[in-house]
């Protein structure tokens, strides 16, 4: 069978805490591991999550993933093959595509499930179920500044929902200059910080001018949330530009309507 199966958000212990034995046995049992590598990342080296299961984790990145998605599922009909996704399996549409393929190709797949960033950003102590729809804010370039996600800032804004902002994150991307040539020469990893994903919102809130996301918004600024480091801190978005907010990884909450517990906790984590 093909086993889907979690890393702790934060630190590995986690693991423990949730579908310990069903995780931990899938990936002994199997006899190959993998760990997606593009997603998101797992904020420990793989060398102490192979000391943790006891099997070799070979890394799949987006190449891996996306191309040579059957050879991830290779012999899985007659063996277990295990895919480790940071968060929980069903994070990204690729996770989905991959269990599509694998139930085509009659393997039987078995989900274990965790937390991610959508259910585990409730510690800020904004209501799950008054979020909208989620974006992500990607690293501008000179020549590309998208604002496509304003619209559903805005959106959400007008029903009194907050978003929930992911921030951009660069594994293996290859160098524009690179591929001009042909060759396959890779940028060194970049993680977006809330500092620079709150400075493009107001760029682009300049230029649209509709007051989805002001200087005055009321916003929570969440990094490595899960881990023993984890860090909250609530403002406004010209306030929270000024935060140092450490290590990845990042998150950015852009609060709408609060209700009286939701403003409590906002002030609790007020700078």
């Amino acid at each position: 069978g093909h086993h889907m199966a979690y890393c702790a958000l934060g630190e590995i212990v986690e693991v423990l805490l949730n579908q310990c034995w069903r995780g931990l046995e899938a990936v002994r049992k199997s006899e190959r591991v993998y760990l997606e590598a593009y997603t998101s990342v797992l904020l420990v080296p793989k060398e102490q999550l192979e000391e943790f299961y006891g099997r070799p984790v070979m890394i799949a990145d987006r190449e891996v993933v996306e191309m040579e998605a059957d050879t991830i599922l290779q012999g899985a009909q007659t063996s277990d093959v295990s895919f480790l996704v940071v968060g929980d399996p069903y994070g990204a549409t690729t996770h989905t595509d991959l269990e599509l393929r694998a139930r085509a190709a009659g393997i039987t797949v078995k989900t274990i499930h965790n937390a991610s960033i959508m259910n585990a950003i409730g510690a800020a102590g904004l209501q799950l179920y008054r979020y909208g729809e989620a974006i992500s804010i990607v690293f501008f370039t000179e020549t590309w500044r998208p604002d496509s996600f304003y619209d559903r800032i805005a959106a959400n804004k007008k029903l009194g929902l907050h978003t929930l902002c992911l921030l951009d994150i660069k594994v293996k991307e290859p160098s524009l200059e690179a591929l001009c040539r042909g060759k396959k020469i890779y940028e060194p990893p970049r993680f977006m910080t809330i500092n620079t994903a709150v400075e493009q919102l107001l760029e682009i809130e300049a230029n649209r001018g509709e007051g989805a996301c002001t200087p005055e918004s009321k916003a929570v600024g969440v990094a490595r949330i899960g881990a023993d480091s984890q860090q909250i801190v609530a403002g406004t978005l010209a306030e929270l530009v000024e935060v140092d907010f450490g290590a990845p990884l990042h998150s950015l909450i852009l609060a709408g309507e609060m209700h009286h517990i939701e403003l409590e906790a906002w002030e609790r984590h007020r700078l």
